[in-house]
This record gives C-alpha cells, sequence and structure tokens, in this order.
C-alpha cells in the first residue's frame, strides 16, 4: 500500500491541461481561465463624482457662505460641454463626469440647492467626492490571472475591463461507469439481494461542481465483455471513472476486463480509511480512476483524488484545502493507515470545533450527508482529548 500524499502525487503527475476555448463571459462562472485578462480602459475613463451636488472650483468656495452662478448640470452619461470658470457651478450626479476646470464637489447637503444660483454653506477641497480616471485600474492592467476559477466577483470586474469574451481551459470530458450485478436505478424493481445505484449520482454532481462534463454510461454488470466495453466507449474521455469491482473478489473485474484492452496499473491500494481498494491507471491514453463501489469510500476518494485530477487537467490549483479544529471529543489513537473520520462542526468562541460521529461505518450515507468536514488522521496518530487541535477537510 502507498500513502495518500504519494497517491496523490501520482494521480496529478498524470494529467495536463486539456485543450482552451473562448466563450463568453456571461457563460464562464466557474470556468478556470486559461490565460491573463487585461483591462481595454482605465476605470473609471475619467473623473467621476461620487455624490449628488455642485462642480465647482475648490478656490470659489474656500470663504464660505458664498454664492455661485448654475450653467448646466452634468447627470451619469450626460458630461456637461463646457468649462466650469470662476464663480460658477455646474449641477452634478452620482457617476457624472467632473466638468473641465472643476476640481471639488460640494455636496447638496452643503447648498440650498438653488438655480440659477446656488448658495454653498461648506468649503470643499480640491479633490473631495471626486473619483479619478484610472482609480480602480489602469488599462493594460492584469485584472484576473490565468488558472483561476472565476467568481462572480471577478467576471464583474472583467466586464468593467471591457472584456466581453474570455479563454478558458474546456470541460474535461469523465466517463463514469458504476459496476455490479446487484446494482439498480432509483425506482426502479431492485434486484434479489440488490441496493440501489447511489454513488453515481452524488459523484456525477461533484465532476459537473469541479469543472468536468461527467458522461454516465449506466450499471455494467459483473461481465467481463461489459466491463470491457468501457474502453471503447470512452475512446474520446479526458478521464474514465469506475465505481466497484476495485477489490479482490471474484466479482472485482476492472483490471482483468481491461488488461486485453492495454489497461496498465500505476497503483492498487491506499494506506487510507475509507477508501484502500483504489485503482489507478491508464486504458491507453486515457486515465483511468477506480473508485471503490462503498458510497463512502467512493465519496472520501473522489474528494482527495478525483478533484484535484479534475483541477490538473482545468490547469487549476490542486493543493488540497485544509482547516484546524478543535476536537469536541475525544479519540482513540489510529492505527496504520491515514483516517478520514466525519464530523460535524460549530462555532465556539470564535473558534472552529469539530464533533466526530460515534459510528463511522463506511456504508453510512445518513452521516456523511449530515457532516460538514473530514478529521484528518494521520497514520498511528496518538490518542487524542477534547479540545486538541486537529486538520479537516470542508465537505463541498
Amino acid at each position: 500500500m502507498i500513502s495518500v500524499d504519494e497517491a496523490v502525487q501520482r494521480v496529478v503527475a498524470a494529467f495536463s491541461p486539456v485543450a482552451f476555448e473562448t466563450v463568453p463571459i456571461g457563460l464562464a462562472a466557474g470556468r478556470v481561465l486559461a490565460e491573463d485578462v487585461t483591462a481595454r480602459l482605465d476605470q473609471p475613463p475619467f473623473p467621476v463624482s461620487a455624490m449628488d451636488g455642485y462642480a465647482v472650483r475648490a478656490a470659489d468656495v474656500a470663504s464660505v457662505p458664498t454664492e455661485l452662478t448654475v450653467i448646466g448640470s452634468a447627470p451619469a452619461g450626460q458630461p456637461f460641454a463646457s468649462e466650469v470658470r470662476e464663480g460658477e457651478a455646474v449641477r452634478i450626479f452620482t457617476g457624472g463626469v467632473v466638468p473641465r476646470g472643476a476640481d471639488t464637489i460640494v455636496i447638496q447637503e452643503n447648498t440650498d440647492q438653488g438655480h440659477p444660483r446656488v448658495t454653498v454653506h461648506a468649503a470643499s477641497p480640491a479633490g473631495k467626492h471626486i473619483r479619478p480616471a484610472a482609480q480602480d485600474f489602469h488599462h493594460g492592467d492584469v485584472l484576473v490571472n490565468s488558472g483561476r476559477r472565476l467568481t462572480t466577483r471577478d467576471l464583474a470586474l472583467i466586464a468593467a475591463g471591457d472584456v466581453s469574451e474570455i479563454t478558458v481551459t474546456k470541460r474535461p470530458r469523465v466517463l463514469v461507469a458504476a459496476t455490479g450485478d446487484e446494482l439498480s436505478r432509483p425506482g426502479a424493481p431492485r434486484k434479489p439481494g440488490g441496493i440501489i445505484s447511489s454513488s453515481v449520482y452524488g459523484l456525477c454532481a461533484l465532476i459537473e461542481q469541479w469543472g468536468g462534463e461527467p458522461r454516465d454510461i449506466g450499471i455494467l454488470p459483473d461481465e467481463m465483455e461489459s466491463i470491457a466495453q468501457i474502453a471503447e466507449t470512452a475512446a474520446d474521455a479526458d478521464l474514465i471513472v469506475t465505481l466497484g469491482g476495485a477489490s479482490v473478489g471474484d466479482h472485482d473485474l476492472i483490471q482483468r476486463a481491461l488488461g486485453p484492452k492495454g489497461f496498465v496499473l500505476d497503483f492498487w491500494k491506499i494506506a487510507m480509511r475509507p477508501g484502500k481498494p483504489l485503482i489507478f491507471g491508464r486504458v491507453g491514453a486515457t486515465p483511468l480512476l477506480g473508485l471503490p463501489g462503498n458510497p463512502v469510500s467512493a465519496y472520501v476518494c473522489a474528494l482527495l483524488f478525483l478533484k484535484p485530477a479534475l483541477n490538473a487537467l482545468l490547469g487549476a490549483s490542486t493543493e488540497s484545502e485544509t482547516l484546524t479544529a478543535r476536537l469536541a471529543a475525544p479519540m482513540a489513537a489510529n492505527d496504520s493507515r491515514q483516517d478520514y473520520v466525519r464530523a460535524r462542526v460549530f462555532d465556539r468562541a470564535g473558534e472552529l470545533w469539530a464533533e466526530p460521529f460515534q459510528v463511522q461505518d463506511s456504508s453510512m450515507q445518513k452521516a456523511l450527508a449530515e457532516a460538514d468536514v473530514l478529521i484528518i488522521r494521520p497514520p498511528h496518530a496518538p490518542a487524542t482529548r477534547e479540545g486538541n487541535t486537529v486538520s479537516v477537510i470542508r465537505l463541498e
């Protein structure tokens, strides 16, 4: 058996980013940026007012009260064409272009809002309530760096930079196949002694959430010929993910069935719990990740290995994200396998606390659904007491 860290490194090393494509920014939420995005203008492009009021010369309002002649207005999108001279004012609104000659804004609350003459009751120094040109960013500035998974805030920033289309990594195509004579779809008649195929639904949703395009090819029976067809079906896939058939039983056929189709094993079995019987290799040129059939094991392995694999295909960071929490209950010493323990979290006096579930059977999906994190327990970790610090991984 190999360690979790070594397994992750070997998985990530097997992938390189897929091809790029150009998409409108309105369709780019959650996509991974393949090229830096640079601004095509200054923002703001010109000095604008930050308040409703009057654009004036600071020298004209240094001594107050004073009366100025209102020579026009400057709503947002309708700049005043002329210049402000001594003793003059332009009625201006938030976002309006500051007229030539004006160097400050007197807010309307400090005036009598008169017209055609306005009385100013408070001084306003030069630059007051004015957003200078390029205050936010300059033409040519990098707005978002490549490799970033785009947030809604990123998209708004890109749009503000006058960019309408961007280059992103294509969504990796992931073929998903569940195996097992005992499996049936939700709502379909169950076989004698059979169970529902549930993991595939969570797995496909995770693949989509992580930026891939899942293609569920259904439940494959425990027959060599049926499983061998994965090789042909996955000809255009970037990654094959199987569920079940990864252990050593007579009906665990992934390696045996795909061997004649060019399957080459990289590693099998990881010193972890849950999820020990995981397969990683290639069918021809296409990587294959064989997840355990056990639902919780499959989810944990997807989080630890499938997510970084997809990130490598997308050109995104493959670093795992962990947090620190305090234990809300003691835990016994660990054995030689790295343990991933389902737990709830809560806040206590501004600190994150994690409470492990008492029963950690890897078939219990309800406990997985109710969990917030996985507590990471390294191999041979000593017994820990309540209040001790542990590392956790957030679920979704």
